[in-house]
């Protein structure tokens, strides 16, 4: 039982972003509210960003900047004590379409409550029905 209790705590990132995921997932399939389930969207991918920032991060690592590699006497580069910037540079991006994507959400919901007058999703669905 120690053991289990030290493997789940070594990896305490791990089941946050699990839990995150879970939570946002979870909101995007069962409530039927659309700000409600735009809110899971936006819970999911900041759990996926953490996630992937996390993996980019190593312990006495410093960030990949040399200066005077490769002059006269230098010895080579080794990676391992460098940090890799490619996680973190996409999820720069991820961010920047994440916050694209809320935005062209909400525009929509104002739209869908302009017409029909509500956001959830079974009355809207009701109303297309009667139509």
């Amino acid at each position: 039982m120690h053991d289990l209790a030290l493997i789940i705590i070594s990896k305490l990132n791990y089941w946050i972003y699990i839990s995150l995921m879970m939570i946002g997932l979870y909101a995007m399939i069962v409530k039927n509210n659309l700000v409600k389930k735009i809110i899971g969207m936006n819970i999911l991918q900041t759990a996926v960003i953490l996630f992937f920032i996390s993996i980019g991060a190593k312990d006495k690592a410093t960030i990949p900047i040399i200066e005077h590699a490769h002059g006269p006497g230098d010895h080579a580069v080794s990676a391992v004590n460098y940090i890799n910037p490619l996680p973190h540079v996409l999820m720069l991006t991820a961010i920047v379409v994440a916050v694209a994507t809320l935005g062209v959400a909400l525009a929509l919901i104002i739209k869908l409550h302009q017409q029909y007058g509500t956001l959830e999703e079974d009355e809207i669905l009701a109303q297309l029905k009667d139509d």
